[in-house]
Parts: structure tokens; sequence; C-alpha cells
């Protein structure tokens, strides 16, 4: 396992539709294991392979309960309301902002092994895979964002 670096904005593949995966090997498994371990490093919630230079339909994301790890992931479902709130991204640093987002969703996508996984996700979770699908599909929250605004680097990390 190795932290890969951070793609930053405006870096292209950032903006790139990123590919779906059909081969679920020994280099996927790794793949996987680096995001997680730079998403640690960086004390983020959530990564997409995009943020480390790999234009691959994966995202990992834990926000407290354990490590998930999606691939090929979609939005199947949502319901309920909507709600605003602050969004930052290791990919864009010093920046925040306002995102309305769906609170809950049911995703489907696959393990790192191929079969078929479902999640049904809210709040902080729901919020960060969406976040997180954006990024495979080239969009960033300042696209997205009501407000975007500074922060100071004592703020990044909250």
């Amino acid at each position: 396992m190795a932290i890969r670096t951070i793609v930053k904005h405006p870096d292209p593949i950032l903006r790139e539709k990123a590919i779906v995966v059909t081969k679920f090997n020994s280099n996927l498994h790794k793949l996987l294991d680096d995001m997680a371990d730079t998403m640690y490093d960086a004390d983020g919630v959530g990564l997409a392979a995009p943020q480390v230079g790999i234009s691959k339909r994966v995202i990992v994301m834990d926000c407290g309960d354990g490590l998930i790890e999606i691939v090929n992931p979609e939005i199947v479902d949502f319901k309920g309301e909507q709600f605003d709130y602050p969004e930052g991204c290791l990919s864009i640093p010093g920046l925040r902002g306002d995102v309305r987002r769906h609170k809950w969703i049911k995703l489907r996508g696959q393990d790192r092994f191929g079969n078929e996984i479902e999640l049904e996700a809210d709040d902080l979770l729901s919020r960060c895979s969406q976040h997180e699908i954006d990024h495979l599909n080239g969009v960033l929250f300042i696209d997205v964002a009501d407000k975007v605004y500074q922060v100071s680097p004592d703020e990044e990390g909250e």
C-alpha cells in the first residue's frame, strides 16, 4: 500500500468522465488500498480514482463507520428532502461551497471482486457518495455550489 499524490484543480483528469472497471484483479485491489491510505493520510472522508490521476469508476469513503469501497457506483434511487451543507474537496484546497444534495440515496455497484453490492446512505454518507460520484462524471463541487468561499488553512479539516 502507498500514499498517492492527490491531483489538484485545474488538472484536466478531474473533468473527464471516468471509465467503467471491467477487470477485478490485483491492480484494482492495489488501487483501492492506495486510495484508502491516501484518503486517511489527507484526513478526508472520500476519494475518487480521478483524484489520484486514474480515470476509473472507483471510490472509497469512510464517514466514521469504517471503509467503504465501491467500484462502478451509481445512484439508483433517492427520496425525501434535499439539504444544503458546506463541502470541501481534497483536490480543491482552500475552498468550500454550499451544495444541495439528497439526504437519502440508494447506491449500486460492485466490490473489489466484482460482486454486486447495494447500499443505502443518508446524511454525511449520502453527501459524500454524491460528491465522489460527481468526480467520476467530471463534476466538481464548485460547479454545483450555490456559493463558493475561501477558508483558512486551520479550517481545512473541518
